[in-house]
């Protein structure tokens, strides 16, 4: 809860510092709502991502926002002490014995890799398979996020398209109201404000946010492989926690160890 209250504070944070900043000095917040400079930049960007990704990957998109913000919370601590109760009872009961306890892990890649060890599949086999889930995986986050990271690149850019064609129309108008002027300048340099906000408080944090997310998944994989192995292998529940254990965080390690 901390973690998806925590990017939400965040991006609150930022709204407030930067338009709190533009009010307190004075500036009205309707003059940054220019509709022109919002679509140059959001349809801009919207269309460079629909153009180099496809329109699938662009739908795509809004459940990617929804799961940086409210991202699944993957508990390695009790993935541990899950596969240490199985050590356990597999070896006073046998392998065979731990079947019915599957269901207990939270996640399905636990599940399915200690099935395929209660099947009889060698390590060696498990091991590359289980490599190449996490191998498959990988790719695919890295591809969702991609998709961010260049929109964090393309939204200045748009940003800067819109401030030009603002120019370019207030020096085709030249000679008109100076006070009509200074307005048009002014709002051809919010188009490039939208695209630097844009990028580097939505944009760039989502694919961070997506990154880190990744991250965890990974590790609860990495800690669910070796828990496997070790279970196959046969290894003592000691050495099993032992080994588990030295995969946690420095953190994690000491409430272990006091508890």
């Amino acid at each position: 809860m901390m973690k998806k209250s925590g990017s939400l504070l965040g991006l609150a944070l930022g709204i407030f510092s930067i338009f709190g900043a533009f009010i307190i000095e004075g500036g009205s917040i309707r003059a940054l709502f220019i509709f022109s400079s919002l679509l140059i930049v959001l349809g801009g960007t919207f269309s460079a991502i629909i153009i180099g990704f496809g329109l699938d990957n662009f739908k795509k998109m809004f459940s990617l926002i929804k799961l940086a913000y409210f991202p699944p919370e993957f508990d390695t601590k009790k993935v541990v002490n899950i596969f240490i109760e199985l050590a356990i009872k597999a070896r006073r009961e046998g392998l065979l014995s731990i079947e019915k306890d599957l269901h207990k892990f939270p996640y399905k890649f636990p599940q399915k890799m200690t099935k395929y060890a209660i099947d009889g599949l060698d390590p060696e086999s498990l091991y590359n398979l289980a490599q190449l889930e996490i191998r498959t995986m990988q790719e695919r986050h890295n591809s969702n996020i991609f998709i961010f990271t260049k929109m964090g690149g393309y939204a200045p850019t748009m940003g800067i398209i819109g401030t030009v064609m603002g120019l370019i129309m207030t020096l085709a108008n030249a000679g008109a109201d100076p006070n009509s002027l200074i307005r048009n300048i002014a709002s051809a340099f919010i188009a490039t404000l939208w695209g630097i906000f844009t990028a580097n408080i939505i944009w760039l944090p989502i694919g961070d946010r997506l990154k880190k997310c990744h991250l965890e998944e990974k590790h609860m994989m990495e800690i669910s492989l070796e828990g496997v192995i070790t279970l196959l292998s046969g290894e003592i529940p000691s050495v099993m926690k032992a080994r588990l254990i030295g995969m946690l965080p420095q953190s994690e390690q000491l409430e272990r160890k006091s508890a």
